[in-house]
């Protein structure tokens, strides 16, 4: 067995594991900080972090941003909203390739319930972007809730700005969307990923950019790591509800999938990751741009400073 294939057994006995987990080892897993006293699990707090396990995405949705004082902290009324999920592959949901399309439809109709004007979704897919938005459900969940899916595969639709301090990045082309939003929430799919380790919050944001190429040519861990200093998400929610295992990011069937029913919602995108990975079986330091991106301050990924919520359904 070479070193690769090893890395990605050894892996997959971690995920396989996190999925069996109890609650017990689900908490220890998201030790953090112990809230004020007074605060009763589940209830509004100044939590940095909360982590969902073992119920259905809206449910754990709900729960989850109440216990962080409801979408209304987030939006208000008025405002224009993006929230970004992965839709990159032209596969079913079975497959995890793409987030939950029942959770992108909850988030958009907390938004409305919150006084968002306008809710737009969209991604720079990999796939053909009609097919991608059609046969993932999100096209649909997002009409149902009355938000708004725009395609994103035309040149024109990207300004170039400037990433400040990046070491790597230095400048990139963003959708205008995000530019003019006012609330950005980021949704992406946890999954396995063959050059990343694994994609999450800050590897969602590839799908907002122009040429991802640039960053697959020049230190893709190192790009992702800049960009997350260029447009901080106001909500990061990682959908661990279906987690592809191997073969990511597009996987091959459903066999790649592991049912772990959690969801993580963080307004730090390095900490959401940081409990991703673990959740993954992955420590957040081994994967390069979860370092990359602490280290430069952009975020934490030591979860044992965070005040968190640990919630089983």
């Amino acid at each position: 067995m070479d070193r690769r294939e090893f890395f990605k057994k050894s892996i997959l006995t971690g995920v396989v594991a996190g999925a069996a987990m109890t609650f017990g080892d689900f908490g220890k897993i998201f030790a953090g900080k112990v809230p004020p006293p007074g605060t009763p699990s589940g209830a509004p707090g100044p939590y940095d972090l909360v982590a969902v396990k073992d119920g259905e995405p809206v449910q754990m949705f709900d729960k989850a941003i109440e216990s962080l004082g409801g979408m209304k902290n987030f939006v208000k009324k008025g405002q224009t909203v993006v929230v970004k999920p992965n839709i990159g592959w032209d596969t079913s949901p079975q497959r995890g390739a793409n987030t939950n399309p029942d959770l992108v439809k909850r988030i958009i109709e907390q938004c409305f319930g919150a006084g968002a004007k306008t809710v737009y979704v969209f991604d720079n897919t990999c796939d053909n972007w009609n097919k991608c938005y059609e046969n993932s459900g999100i096209q649909k969940a997002v009409k149902d809730a009355g938000g708004k899916i725009v395609p994103a595969n035309s040149e024109s639709n990207y300004q170039e700005v400037d990433v400040k301090n990046g070491k790597k990045l230095k400048k990139t082309k963003v959708h205008e969307l995000i530019l003019s939003s006012d609330v950005l929430i980021n949704v992406p799919v946890l999954k396995g990923h063959g050059s990343a380790v694994i994609t999450a919050a800050m590897k969602n944001h590839m799908g907002i950019v122009w040429d991802r190429g640039y960053w697959h040519r020049n230190n893709l861990n190192q790009c992702i790591a800049d960009f997350a200093a260029y447009r901080k998400p106001d909500l990061n929610v990682v959908d661990a509800y279906r987690v592809m295992t191997k073969r990511g990011p597009r996987g091959v069937s459903e066999e790649d999938v592991v049912m772990m029913k959690s969801l993580i919602l963080s307004k730090d995108i390095v900490a959401a990751d940081a409990a991703a990975a673990k959740l993954f079986g992955v420590e957040p330091a081994n994967v390069p741009h979860i370092k990359l991106a602490h280290d430069a301050g952009l975020g934490t990924m030591d979860l044992t400073k965070l005040s968190i919520n640990r919630i089983k359904m």
